[in-house]
């Protein structure tokens, strides 16, 4: 499975970003994906999930109530809206496949990741 994630760039803080991660390789509508996000001299860290209907969502503290995951299976995408954004949430976020566990280790699929800066 190949992912590609889309969408990250510089925004001033309350303004709202949607990232969009295509999938290839393998039935898209079988898994589930996850968005992760890295920030400077920090680990990467679990933001959100979605089981493969979609039916379910999970979403870190720091991030619930104001991201939403949302996937479109006959795209084979995967998308994080992210709104009222704040200084603390720039990283690069990284779409994966295989979980909707907060743990890193239980994905099997890795995007590259696409950078996400929110200034004061």
């Amino acid at each position: 499975v190949q992912l590609q994630a889309s969408g990250g760039g510089l925004v001033q803080a309350g303004a709202s970003l949607r990232l969009s991660c295509a999938a290839s390789g393998r039935a898209f509508s079988t898994y589930a994906m996850g968005w992760f996000r890295q920030a400077p001299g920090k680990e990467r860290e679990f933001v959100a999930s979605i089981i493969w209907s979609g039916s379910m969502t999970y979403y870190s503290d720091s991030v619930k109530g104001r991201f939403t995951i949302s996937r479109d299976n006959a795209k084979e995408r995967v998308y994080l809206q992210m709104n009222s954004l704040k200084s603390e949430d720039t990283a690069v976020y990284y779409c994966a496949g295989g979980s909707a566990n907060r743990r890193i280790e239980d994905y099997d699929f890795w995007g590259q990741g696409t950078q996400v800066t929110v200034s004061s």
